[in-house]
């Protein structure tokens, strides 16, 4: 059960409801904050390995949101190419990201999927 909801918070397919979105994008951004301010210090006393470790997770961390970000602009009936504008850089895009939790997904089942109301569990 645990890989399964792992595999869908992987794929930029499908649909997602405003409460994982929340909960998800809290994790990640929470994650991207702690690791740019780890890396930074790295970089500061010249600690490479950590810079380097650190570094990697936030990419990695941004692409995570970057694909519950599209899931859930599939759930609210957009396209993928709208999350491209949350890749400019902080405050504007964490306006972009907030928004995403504020609004409504299409009711019923859309071109991107079913509803998720009905078949997520969180």
């Amino acid at each position: 059960m645990c890989s399964l909801g792992m595999k869908s918070i992987l794929k930029p397919t499908g649909r997602i409801t405003r409460r994982k979105y929340l909960t998800l994008f809290m994790f990640f951004y929470f994650v991207n904050i702690l690791c740019l301010m780890k890396a930074w210090e790295a970089y500061q006393i010249e600690a490479w390995p950590a810079f380097f470790s650190f570094s990697i997770i936030l990419i990695a961390s941004i692409v995570l949101l970057l694909i519950q970000a599209i899931r859930r602009l599939h759930d609210i009936g957009m396209d993928w190419k709208y999350a491209l504008y949350l890749l400019i850089p902080p405050p504007i895009n964490f306006i972009g990201f907030v928004w995403l939790a504020y609004k409504e997904g299409q009711d019923g089942p859309n071109k991107y999927g079913p509803d998720p109301r009905k078949t997520d569990i969180v």
